[in-house]
C-alpha cells in the first residue's frame, strides 16, 4: 500500500513536471527500459539501438541534445555522462504537442521552449549564439545524405541562409558591419509564423519520427 502510494505520488509529480499524462509516461518508461536495457540510467552508447536514427544526418546532434545540461535545465553548459527516467521526460516533453486546453499565453511559452531545444543543437559551444560556422555544421551534416550536393554547396547554401537571417533580424546592413551570429531572439524572429509541430514531434511508443528539423 504504502509503496504504491509513493508509486503514484511521483507520476502525479512527473505530470505535473512534463505535461505528460500517466499513460504517457507509463508508455515512455517502457521505452526508457527498452533504451537502457533495463538500467536505471541511459548513456549515449544506448541511442546506438535506435535504428530510425541510424539514418538521421543529424543523429550525433539528436544524441548530443538528450544529454545538454541546457536541457536537462541542470545548467547553462556541459554534457551529462548519462540521464534517469525524470531527465528522459524532462527531454522528451520538449516534442510534446501542444494541448488544446492550453491559453495563449501557454501555447506561447511551450512554443518557445521548443525553439529553444532546436537553438540549443544548432549552438553547440552554448555561448548563446549560431556562428557561421556552426551553421555551416548543421546544414553540412543535414545534406550530407545527398551525394548530388558537394560540400562547398552545402557551405554556399549555409552562408546565403546566414546572410538572410542577418537582413531579417538587422535590416540593411552597413558594408562594414559584421554580424556574430544568430541570438535566440533572433532566432524567435526567424521561426516567426512557423508551424514548429511540423518540425519537431515524437512518437511515444517507437520514437520513429526524430525529426528535429527538415
Amino acid at each position: 500500500m504504502g509503496a504504491a502510494h509513493s508509486a503514484s505520488e511521483e507520476v502525479r509529480e512527473l505530470e505535473g513536471k512534463t505535461g505528460f499524462s500517466s499513460d504517457q509516461i507509463e508508455q515512455l518508461h517502457r521505452r526508457f527500459k527498452q533504451l537502457s536495457g533495463d538500467q536505471p540510467t541511459i548513456r549515449k552508447e544506448n541511442f546506438n539501438n535506435v535504428p530510425d536514427l541510424e539514418l538521421n544526418p543529424i543523429r550525433s546532434k539528436i544524441v548530443r541534445a538528450f544529454f545538454d545540461n541546457r536541457n536537462l535545465r541542470k545548467g547553462s553548459s556541459g554534457l551529462a555522462d548519462e540521464i534517469n527516467f525524470e531527465d528522459f521526460l524532462t527531454i522528451m516533453s520538449y516534442f510534446r504537442p501542444i494541448d488544446t486546453t492550453m491559453d495563449e499565453e501557454q501555447v506561447e511559452l511551450s512554443r518557445k521552449e521548443k525553439l529553444r531545444f532546436l537553438f540549443h543543437m544548432y549552438d553547440s559551444d552554448s555561448d548563446g549564439r549560431i556562428t557561421l560556422e556552426e551553421y555551416r555544421n548543421v546544414v553540412e551534416e543535414l545534406l550530407s545524405g545527398n551525394p548530388h550536393i558537394e560540400k562547398e554547396s552545402a557551405r554556399s547554401i549555409a552562408d546565403g541562409a546566414m546572410m538572410e537571417a542577418a537582413s531579417v533580424c538587422m535590416g540593411q546592413m552597413e558594408p562594414d558591419q559584421v554580424y556574430e551570429g544568430i541570438t535566440f531572439e533572433d532566432f524567435l524572429k526567424i521561426w516567426q509564423g512557423i508551424d514548429i509541430e511540423t518540425k519537431m514531434h515524437v512518437r511515444f511508443l517507437n520514437m520513429e519520427t526524430m525529426a528535429l528539423c527538415h
